[in-house]
């Protein structure tokens, strides 16, 4: 694992509520440890909301209606904002041109804000999702073209 990933990991969990993080791999063990105070939830309610199915292509293109462009989908389950905050212009429009890396929404999942990023330029053509919309594991988002 390289530096900035390392590094992003370790500010995601700085600005977050968990108290610690284990990851690790072959080559690799990363140990973060805070003494944070967070209410710990059920377990059977972590799993059963963490373990949602991978939607199918046919379920992505009925929701899309559009098979031209790049998808957007969403990385994991929670809850979509469209703007940094309540009252603020949201990050993306349709006809808006969007560059690769820039934010087009948030993703709240547990208590974490992570930020959506476009995977490449483009313009876009359809927002799929409405601001504080519930959203699964690889549900379409945004279509750019």
């Amino acid at each position: 694992m390289d530096i900035e990933k390392i590094l992003k990991i370790m500010d995601r969990f700085d600005n977050s509520n968990m108290t610690s993080l284990r990851l690790e791999d072959d080559e690799f063990c990363l140990n973060l440890e805070s003494e944070k105070q967070v209410v710990v939830a059920d377990k059977a309610e972590v799993v059963s909301t963490t373990m949602q199915a991978l939607p199918t292509t046919e379920v992505a293109v009925e929701k899309t209606g559009g098979t031209e462009g790049n998808i957007i989908a969403s990385p994991l389950v929670g809850t979509f904002y469209a703007a940094k905050a309540e009252g603020e212009k949201p990050f993306i429009s349709v006809g808006d041109k969007v560059t690769k890396g820039q934010t087009i929404g948030i993703i709240e999942a547990m208590k974490l804000m992570n930020e959506v990023e476009a995977e490449a330029d483009g313009t876009v053509a359809e927002i799929y999702v409405e601001n504080e919309q519930l959203v699964e594991y690889g549900q379409p988002l945004v279509r750019l073209v």
